[in-house]
């Protein structure tokens, strides 16, 4: 039925639609039907704490796995993800990384910084929060990355993945947060990210072990993203901040993160653009950040480091911050492809190969001018 392969066809649609399949299914459940509670009911399912009946809390497995695994399955894939760091990389790759993931980051803080000081940080301009700002921003879409990379640039391009893949995950959002003034203690640090660090380490220790963990990367996406959507409401979609929100942060990721890239990469001599703009994206994965960082508030007010109030503050916006991260992943995803092809034909005519290390085409500025003109009017 090549479900798989439909579903991969939606931007970034391994988290996107499981995600909205959650959603969906808890949004019919919110409503209370009398129809389903009356099938619900003599099934003999228990009643929630309110009086109800909903087929995502029937308990055993089913709950365990559909309603309440979000943050399990999140630490899971975040161990997997650290496994896959490795530091091992060449010089121009190192190089090119660091300069993706500098600028990528500086650029999503900044910008939230902006956002808090002119804004609400919980709730301002378009229904966003600093959280949504920063975690879509600092954190980009690996495997579009590669893909991209892969075909229009060169082989340090692709290699600057092993460091970009530092901001998969909350660890920079956790970061910037503390910056910004959010209270996280430094257990609350170790309590998300000690899976992150394992992963690395093991995943470094041992290639075996690396090889054996990166199916997790992907296998686990579409369970903790339909868990999470089994958290939200869709109505949160209908609303026209969470849309007009959304929209934003795609077209703030796509500009700053891009923008910024192509300038550092200027300023270091770096003749090539195809990477600043295939890491311009939002991260599927970032969707999970939010809950991640709920997670991290939790051990916060426990520890008497942040107050109820922050922390229901933090809780409140996080089904609204995972919905525009997930408009901006999608949109992203649309923009980012569009941009290197027109990046790439740019730099083309004006004989510069991304393909190349050495990036001079083998024909002249006019040579390859005539060419492009001859393939646009075929």
């Amino acid at each position: 039925m090549n479900i798989k392969d439909t579903i991969e066809k939606v931007p970034g649609g391994l988290m996107v639609v499981p995600l909205l399949l959650g959603a969906t299914l808890n949004t019919i459940d919110q409503l209370h039907l009398p129809f389903t509670q009356s099938i619900l009911k003599a099934l003999g399912a228990a009643p929630t704490d309110e009086g109800f009946y909903e087929f995502l809390r029937i308990g055993g497995f089913a709950q365990e796995l559909f309603k309440d695994s979000a943050l399990v399955l999140i630490a899971l894939f975040l161990f997997c993800v650290g496994s896959q760091m490795n530091l091992k990389v060449g010089g121009k790759a190192l190089k090119k990384g660091v300069l993706l993931t500098g600028s990528k980051y500086l650029g999503g803080i900044a910008v939230g910084f902006t956002f808090a000081y002119f804004f609400d940080p919980i709730s301002g301009l378009f229904g966003l929060s600093a959280l949504a700002i920063i975690a879509g921003m600092t954190n980009s879409n690996s495997g579009m990355f590669a893909a991209l990379t892969g075909k229009f640039g060169n082989r340090s391009d692709v290699g600057g993945l092993s460091i970009l893949a530092i901001n998969d995950g909350p660890f920079l959002t956790l970061v910037a947060l503390g910056v910004l003034g959010t209270t996280f203690p430094f257990i609350a640090f170790i309590a998300v990210l000690l899976p992150i660090g394992i992963g690395m380490i093991l995943g470094n220790l041992d290639p075996k072990i690396r090889e054996f963990l990166k199916p997790g990367e992907s296998i686990t996406i579409p369970f903790f993203a339909f868990a999470l959507g089994a958290g939200m409401d869709l109505s949160n979609f209908f609303n026209p901040d969470v849309l007009a929100g959304g929209l934003v942060l795609a077209i703030l990721t796509f500009t700053v993160s891009g923008g910024l890239g192509i300038l550092v990469f200027k300023l270091f001599k770096e003749k090539s653009f195809i990477a600043p703009i295939s890491e311009a994206s939002t991260a599927g994965n970032a969707a999970a950040t939010p809950a991640a960082v709920a997670a991290a508030a939790a051990v916060a007010a426990s520890s008497g480091a942040m107050t109820a109030a922050e922390f229901e503050a933090i809780q409140s916006i996080v089904p609204i911050a995972t919905a525009q991260i997930s408009i901006s992943t999608i949109t992203t995803s649309l923009l980012c492809p569009l941009g290197v092809i027109l990046i790439d034909r740019y730099q083309r005519i004006r004989g510069i190969d991304g393909t190349r290390e050495d990036l001079i085409l083998g024909n002249t500025h006019k040579e390859t001018e005539e060419t492009f003109v001859k393939a646009s009017n075929n």
